[in-house]
């Protein structure tokens, strides 16, 4: 399977507390093994695509059994780069310095 990243937002709509909503995602994205990244308003997800893609799905319908949400995701097979092609960019603009 592919590698890939997502950024990922989850917003509960007319909950009193956010929090229980997104500490199970994260929860959820961790079971999965994949990578987590979480920020104020974005959380990066990256590992397998179907390991993405099914935490993804599980965040989502745990998360509407506590109610109305959003889920807005950003998906990249480029970004970030795998450290084989890091490494091969990096060798490609040495040669161009030259």
């Amino acid at each position: 399977m592919t590698g890939i990243s997502a950024q990922v937002s989850l917003y509960p709509l007319g909950q009193e507390d956010l929090s229980p909503a997104i500490d199970e995602a994260l929860r959820i994205f961790h079971q999965h093994g994949l990578d987590v990244t979480p920020g104020s308003m974005s959380t990066l997800i990256s590992g397998d695509e179907a390991a993405v893609f099914s935490a993804l799905q599980e965040a989502f319908q745990r998360a509407a059994k506590q109610g109305r949400l959003v889920m807005v995701a950003t998906f990249s097979n480029a970004c970030p780069l795998p450290e084989s092609e890091v490494e091969t960019q990096s060798i490609r603009q040495e040669k161009k310095v030259q």
